[in-house]
């Protein structure tokens, strides 16, 4: 019997901080990730504050956890997308964000940077091709 991969969109909508579900959001992508599945990371809205560099979180007494993002790649993450409108609205641009890379440990293929910024249309399509949509 042969595996069925489901195509799993995980949407990060909030604020790196402050509430729990970026670090929930970020967990549950790794569990994802460990069972095989097509996972993909859209950040909208606030979220797209989850990929930006240099956060300090010492006045707020929190763990950061923003590091983590960029081991994605070895987990097999390999589809992180960035709406471009939610970048502009808060005066940011892809400069602003980590790079995430990724290699095929097969083939040795290597990409230095897997975040991809996308418009709002393509942000559809990407929807409209899941199996499995999770929002946070």
């Amino acid at each position: 019997m042969s595996e069925v991969v489901k195509k799993f969109m995980y949407l990060n909508r909030k604020a790196p901080y402050g509430t729990i579900y970026a670090w929930e959001a970020l967990e549950v992508v790794l569990i994802g990730a460990a069972f095989d599945q097509d996972v993909s990371v859209m950040f909208l809205d606030d979220g797209v504050y989850q990929l930006t560099k240099g956060q300090d979180t010492k006045a707020i007494g929190m763990k950061n956890f923003s590091p983590t993002f960029r081991t994605l790649g070895d987990y097999e993450v390999k589809k992180i997308f960035v709406d471009r409108a939610s970048l502009e609205a808060r005066g940011l641009t892809q400069d602003d964000l980590v790079e995430i890379a990724w290699e095929d440990f097969e083939t040795e293929e290597e990409i230095e940077n897997i975040v991809e910024v996308i418009d709002s249309a393509r942000v559809g399509e990407l929807m409209n091709e899941s199996d499995a949509i999770f929002s946070f």
